[in-house]
């Protein structure tokens, strides 16, 4: 169902925040992510100096390194109006969640930090509740599934939004998956410190996408795509994993 929004509650124009990961291993994604929010009428502005989130560091407890990259962030992101969109339900979470009370001490950034907490969101979350477009992806051939990453579902509330859209793409091809809100496994440095429970995750998670029997599997994080496509390579699965930009994008 499309959502009722006021002809001047539509943003004309958003920012785009790449991500770290996106932008090392899947640039592909942000192109699709930029022509995805072109083709829904904005104007999209990639700021330059843009880098980090700065959770890694928060996550391995260097709250001071992470400090410094909020800081970047927000002097990076906040003077500009615009709402800041990203294809990462994980970095989102860190942004909205965590920079507020990472730059405490910094009254001024602290304030730009709460303000742009307001206005920074995952792609699927800005398309549904802010565009109110739930009707923005386009029919795909391959048989989807859906993978709900944990900092999304769990840090943002994301279901409904990501779950309408590959709705919307797969109509009857949408394959039910087991556990779908269950880890993956990568928890990004959880993935590192403790291998092997992340191994023992990720098996349990592609042993159900491959009961599932679809062609790709559909997430909002390039983490989780990451962490997943390694494992079904190298069980030789048909199955692949896709973006849900690449999705809208109709790349898959």
């Amino acid at each position: 169902m499309m959502l009722a929004m006021s002809p001047t509650a539509r943003p004309r124009r958003v920012q785009l925040f790449v991500t770290c990961l996106v932008d090392a291993f899947y640039p592909e994604t942000a192109h699709a992510t930029r022509r995805v929010l072109e083709r829904l009428g904005l104007e999209v502005a990639i700021p330059p100096g843009q880098t980090c989130c700065g959770q890694p560091a928060l996550n391995a407890g260097h709250h001071d390194e992470a400090r410094r990259v909020a800081a970047h962030f927000v002097d990076t992101f906040a003077p500009d109006p615009a709402p800041v969109v990203a294809p990462s339900g994980s970095c989102v979470d860190m942004v909205v969640h965590q920079f507020p009370a990472l730059l405490t001490n910094d009254p001024a950034r602290a304030a730009a930090a709460r303000d742009l907490a307001a206005r920074t969101y995952e792609l699927s979350q800005f398309i549904v509740d802010v565009l109110g477009d739930d009707e923005a992806a386009v029919p795909v051939e391959p048989s989807l599934t859906y993978h709900a990453c944990c900092h999304g579902l769990r840090g943002l509330g994301l279901d409904r939004q990501p779950r309408a859209l590959v709705g919307q793409a797969g109509g009857a091809n949408v394959r039910p998956l087991d556990e779908d809100d269950r880890c993956c496994g990568f928890g990004g440095l959880f993935a590192v410190k403790m291998g092997p429970i992340s191994s023992a995750m990720l098996d349990r998670k592609l042993e159900a996408i491959e009961r599932s029997g679809a062609d790709v599997v559909v997430v909002t994080d390039a983490s989780c795509r990451l962490h997943m496509e390694g494992g079904l390579r190298r069980r030789a699965s048909r199955t692949r994993v896709a973006h849900i930009a690449d999705v809208l994008d109709d790349r898959v």
